[in-house]
């Protein structure tokens, strides 16, 4: 038998080794949105900042 089987508890805990529950899937999945919402806010910035025309400076009296 492999070393699995020979702990009569081990299939009760194998699901801890599940990939779904380590660390790194965790950080991987702990802000879900925040690609796709900084992506948005810089493509954001960069419209407001080259779209826009710039002011003509009038001189003032």
């Amino acid at each position: 038998m492999t070393d699995l089987y020979r702990d009569p508890w081990a299939k009760r805990e194998a699901w801890r080794k599940h990939p779904i529950f380590s660390m790194r899937y965790y950080v991987r999945h702990m802000f879900p949105g925040l690609g796709l919402g900084v992506t948005a806010f810089a493509v954001y910035c960069f419209w407001e900042k080259y779209s826009k025309p710039k002011p003509v400076a009038h001189a003032s009296h």
